[in-house]
C-alpha cells in the first residue's frame, strides 16, 4: 500500500521497516507447516528459534539479556505488566506517577487500589524532582515510581538517571515507559530502572507486538495465567510473526540513533518556518517546550484560537499527516492532559498538533509540511480574541 505523500507522524506509529516485513514473510512460511514454540517437535522448534532470535535481538536495543525480555501484545500490556505486576508481587506498596505519563500508565495506576501519587512538571513538562523528595520522605513505604523516557506529546525527556538513584536508594522500583524513546535516543541512562516498556511499532515493527523489559531479579507477578510461556511471566501462545518482526526493527533500531539524532535540524527549522508562517497569516502560535530537552524528531506546535481537528484535516486534504496529542484515542481529538499539566492555557492547548519525524523523513517533507500549513492557516479564521495577533511576541503571551 503506497504511503502518504508526507507522512510527519512517527510517535503515532513508524512506517514498518522492510526488514521486518521481510522477517515477518520468513516467519508465515516457517509456520505454514504448523509449530507451536511450544512444542518439542521440529516444527515447534522452528518456531521456537524465531522467537528467541527476536528475544536476543529485543534484549539488545534495551542493553539487556533475553530472559530478561518478556514479550506482550503491545506497550499498553507492558505498562499494565509492570505496573499490577510488580503490586502483585508485594516488592512495593504505593505507586508515584509522572503527571504526562501516557493514559496507559495513568488510567491503570489510578484503577490499581493503592495510594497514588501523582508528581507535578513544569512548564517544560519535566517531573518535579523536589516532589518526589517530599513524597519520599512523608511515607517511608517502597514505592513503584512510573516516568516515562520521553513524552509522546511534546518530546520532552525526564531526568531518570536522578530519577532512578533517588528511588533505588529509598528502597523503591521504577518504571520507565521508553516505548519512545527506543530508536531515537540512547537507553543506557535508563538500564538502571527496574522494568522498562517497548513497543514494536514505534521503531518501524509490526503493530500488536512488545515487549516489558525485567531487568535481574525483578519482582513481578504474571497478569495472564495458565501456560508456561514466557519464564512463566506471560502466558499465552507466542504471537510468532509479530515477534520475528519487532526482532528485526530492534535490529535495524539499535544502529538508527545517530539517524534520529541528526533529525534535531530539521525539526528546528520546521518550528521556525511554522511561527513565521502563523504571524504571516494573522495567528497568535508557539512550540511548547522549545529550550527543553527534547527528543530530535519531535515538535508540538500550537495555534491560538484554532481548533486542532480543523487543522488536520486541513493537512490531511494536503497529503500530510500528523496528529494532537496521543494516538490511543480512537481517533479522538481531545484537549491534551499532557498540555494540562504543563500550564498552556486552554485556547493555546486546543489548536495544539505534533509533528514527528522518523528515518525517511527528509528536507523535501519540511517544505511540504511548511506549503501545506500556510494554504491550511489562510483558510482558517482566528475564533478567540488576540489570535489575530502576531510575531514571535503574541505567540509568548499566547503559550502560557
Amino acid at each position: 500500500m503506497p504511503q502518504a505523500a508526507t507522512y510527519l507522524d512517527y510517535n503515532a506509529t513508524a512506517p514498518l521497516r522492510p526488514q521486518a516485513r521481510d522477517a515477518m514473510l520468513a516467519a508465515m512460511d516457517v509456520l505454514a507447516g504448523g509449530g507451536n514454540p511450544s512444542s518439542v517437535h521440529r516444527a515447534g522448534r522452528m518456531a521456537r528459534r524465531l522467537v528467541e532470535d527476536a528475544r536476543r535481538d529485543v534484549a539488545a536495543l534495551a542493553l539487556a539479556v533475553p530472559d530478561e525480555v518478556v514479550f506482550t501484545s503491545g506497550g499498553t500490556e507492558a505498562n499494565s505488566l509492570a505496573i499490577l505486576g510488580t503490586l502483585a508481587s508485594g516488592a512495593c506498596d504505593r505507586l508515584i506517577v509522572g503527571a504526562t505519563e501516557h493514559p496507559s500508565v495513568l488510567d491503570t495506576a489510578k484503577a490499581a487500589g493503592v495510594d497514588l501519587t501523582i508528581l507535578p512538571v513544569d512548564t517544560d513538562g519535566v517531573v518535579s524532582l523536589e516532589a518526589l523528595e517530599d513524597t519520599q520522605s512523608a511515607d517511608p513505604r517502597p514505592a513503584l515510581v512510573c516516568v516515562m523516557a520521553s513524552n509522546n506529546e511534546t518530546g520532552t525527556i525526564q531526568p531518570l538517571p536522578q530519577i532512578i538513584e533517588r528511588v533505588t536508594e529509598a528502597g523503591g522500583c521504577v518504571h520507565v515507559d521508553a516505548i519512545q524513546h527506543a530508536g531515537k535516543m540512547p537507553l543506557s541512562p535508563l538500564i538502571g530502572a527496574h522494568t522498562m516498556a517497548l513497543s514494536a511499532h514505534k521503531i518501524g515493527g509490526p503493530q500488536g507486538t512488545g515487549a516489558l523489559i525485567i531487568r535481574g531479579k525483578g519482582r513481578v507477578d504474571p497478569l495472564l495465567r495458565g501456560g508456561g510461556q514466557e519464564l512463566r511471566r506471560r502466558a499465552g501462545t507466542e504471537n510468532v510473526i509479530g515477534i520475528a518482526g519487532f526482532g528485526a526493527a530492534a535490529r535495524v533500531a539499535a544502529d538508527d540513533v545517530p539517524r534520529h539524532l541528526s533529525l534535531a535540524p530539521l525539526r528546528d527549522d520546521l518550528e521556525a518556518r511554522s511561527l513565521a508562517i502563523a504571524a504571516a497569516t494573522g495567528h497568535a502560535a508557539a512550540v511548547i517546550c522549545p529550550a527543553a530537552d527534547r527528543l530530535p524528531n519531535t515538535a508540538c506546535l500550537a495555534f491560538h484560537g484554532v481548533k486542532a481537528e480543523t487543522l488536520l484535516m486541513a493537512l490531511d486534504l494536503s497529503g500530510i499527516c500528523v496528529s494532537s496529542g496521543s494516538a490511543c484515542s480512537s481517533g479522538k481529538v481531545a484537549q491534551s492532559h499532557v498540555l494540562a499539566a504543563m500550564g498552556v492555557r486552554d485556547g493555546l492547548a486546543a489548536g495544539a498538533i505534533r509533528v514527528s519525524m522518523g528515518w525517511h523523513t527528509e528536507a523535501e517533507d519540511v517544505d511540504r509540511f511548511c506549503a501545506g500549513l500556510e494554504q491550511a492557516l489562510k483558510r482558517i479564521r482566528p475564533n478567540e480574541p488576540g489570535a489575530t495577533a502576531t510575531g514571535s511576541d503574541a505567540a509568548a503571551r499566547a503559550e502560557r
